[in-house]
């Protein structure tokens, strides 16, 4: 009896540890869901009200412009500093003319001479150097091109095909009222009274009759066949 009630506690005391067990677990799926529904809950507000207003992004985008501005500005002193640096050294700092004699200017003017050659031929140096790796750069992107097996298709004028047939338009239109404002002209008005007359007596007589000349020169003709015959 007394180990049938020892067993009897054993099962109670387990089902009593499973029941336990099964309501802190439900306990701990309850506040799982309780999060998990109010972060969703909080999460649809935030997406409701969305963080940057309208009234944010005016700000926002003040400042991105204001930010440029003084970025920009700061860009051409630079810019400005810089050429005035450069064309300071290449020029020199203007020379003191007051109570200068004349060999003094004849000095400066040469010095200035000197260095507006040196500077124009600097330039010329330049110049050639620039175009001659501009030519290098376009032979290596010809033969990048090659290897890659890809063809770079040229830049075109566009050109409008309306314009083209417009003028052909306006072509035709003018040769066709050059051929209207011909006159035609009638032969017949132009000819004489007297040429009339020929015409209709060639007419008339279609094979003219034989002149005196011509059987004149008829018997020589026979004359000299005779003496050849002989």
């Amino acid at each position: 009896m007394s180990d049938e009630k020892a067993k009897a506690a054993e099962v109670l005391a387990r089902q009593k540890a499973l029941e336990e067990a099964k309501r802190k677990q439900d306990e701990i799926n309850k506040r799982k869901a309780e999060v998990r529904k109010r972060l969703e809950e909080q999460s649809q507000k935030k997406a409701k009200k969305g963080f940057m207003t309208p009234e944010r992004k005016k700000k926002l985008r003040l400042l991105l412009r204001k930010k440029a501005a003084e970025e920009l500005k700061k860009e051409q002193e630079r810019k400005a500093a810089e050429r005035r640096k450069i064309i300071d050294q290449r020029c020199g700092q203007p020379k003191n003319l007051d109570g200068a004699n004349e060999d003094k200017l004849r000095e400066i003017c040469k010095a200035y001479h000197e260095r507006l050659f040196l500077c124009e031929s600097q330039k010329w140096d330049l110049e050639y150097e620039v175009r001659r790796r501009d030519y290098e750069i376009n032979e290596l992107n010809i033969q990048v091109n090659d290897l890659r097996g890809k063809f770079i298709k040229p830049t075109l004028k566009k050109v409008s095909k309306y314009e083209n047939k417009f003028a052909k338009l306006q072509k035709k239109a003018a040769e066709f009222n050059f051929r209207n404002q011909l006159k035609t002209v009638k032969k017949k008005e132009f000819e004489l009274e007297d040429d009339k007359e020929k015409n209709t007596e060639m007419r008339a007589q279609p094979f003219p009759p034989k002149t005196d000349e011509g059987e004149e020169g008829a018997h020589p003709a026979e004359g000299e066949a005779t003496a050849e015959e002989a």
